[in-house]
């Protein structure tokens, strides 16, 4: 049976302190029923909630760099923010982040602070892509954009005092759709290796006709008219078909990616595509962590950092890599 992408069914119930949180928050923050008229607006609404550079220099761990790569394919240059450990040493991992906000928001600075911990308890470097966003620049122009990032970090990486063998692909939301997407790339392209991508509530399937899509519409955070908005945006006006790169839950296979780990809310549209990713990548012999933390809702780490399910999901994505990182030193 058919089932309209407006028919709504009974939604997991929200994690006590997170409801409360979702109570206080304004309507930009919570992005449900963004269209495509709207983008804009949503847009410089995020960025006036975004920390600036000044904020994040001042972190005394880290040394932060604008760095250039240059762009493939005729493409523009991509501009990187580099966050050296202010120690030096030879040969740290890498977090390569690919920020989120539905591919149409966000800079290369949105849920960085977050990421800067996590390096900061693995003495890793961090380096954070400014992609073009649509709906300007459909596909492949965000995906291009993480790609040359991605290669230009594995060819500086000795003079970054990076290991390019220790290069794990890190994203929430969309930034872990082109984690996910850039994971592919390389297995199917040989021309890097990544460790490990750690995808954090990840937007990976374009069809948005999941039970969790529809049963998130117009509650919690990021619903399924934002979701189709922001698919929309980066299909472009051609409207064409997305390949797995754009859309990673389209793969035909999903063998030989690098060690996953994903975690997603119970009470959020992205829950089954990333259950379903998670399985698929078993079902090839795959290495695949996944979470699915109860009554969370999408970024639920962003809007309610306190809270004990949001402390419970940084410390098991912290352990992940640690355990990770630490089987390439033994």
């Amino acid at each position: 049976m058919t089932t309209s992408p407006h028919t709504t069914t009974r939604a997991p119930a929200f994690d006590p302190e997170l409801r409360e949180v979702l109570r206080n928050v304004d309507g930009h923050a919570i992005a449900v029923g963004i269209r495509p008229d709207t983008v804009l607006a949503e847009r410089a609404a995020v960025e006036q909630q975004i920390v600036s550079y000044a904020d994040i220099a001042a972190d005394p761990r880290f040394e932060l760099s604008v760095r250039t790569a240059p762009g493939t394919g005729g493409n523009p240059s991509v501009e990187l923010l580099v966050a050296s450990p202010a120690t030096r040493r030879e040969g740290r991992p890498v977090l390569f982040v690919t920020h989120g906000g539905g591919l149409i928001f966000g800079n290369a600075r949105y849920g960085l602070p977050g990421m800067l911990d996590l390096a900061a308890d693995l003495d890793a470097l961090v380096v954070s892509v400014e992609y073009r966003l649509a709906p300007e620049h459909p596909f492949p122009a965000a995906h291009d954009d993480a790609w040359a990032a991605l290669l230009w970090t594995i060819r500086e990486a000795a003079e970054l005092d990076a290991d390019p063998t220790s290069v794990v692909l890190c994203g929430g939301s969309a930034g872990a759709n082109l984690a996910a997407g850039l994971a592919l790339r390389a297995r199917d392209t040989g021309e890097v290796t990544p460790r490990g991508q750690l995808l954090i509530y990840p937007m990976l399937d374009d069809r948005n006709d999941t039970p969790s899509a529809r049963q998130m519409h117009g509650i919690g955070v990021w619903d399924d008219v934002s979701n189709r908005t922001a698919w929309e945006s980066v299909r472009g006006p051609a409207g064409h078909e997305l390949p797995a790169y754009a859309a990673p839950a389209r793969a035909d296979s999903l063998a030989a990616l690098p060690p996953t780990y994903l975690e997603v809310g119970s009470a959020e549209t992205f829950r089954d595509e990333t259950v379903a990713y998670a399985q698929r990548i078993w079902s090839c012999g795959g290495d695949a962590e996944l979470h699915v933390w109860p009554g969370a809702f999408h970024g639920f780490d962003l809007f309610a950092p306190t809270s004990t399910v949001a402390r419970r999901a940084r410390t098991a994505r912290r352990e992940w890599l640690h355990r990770l990182l630490q089987d390439d030193r033994q």
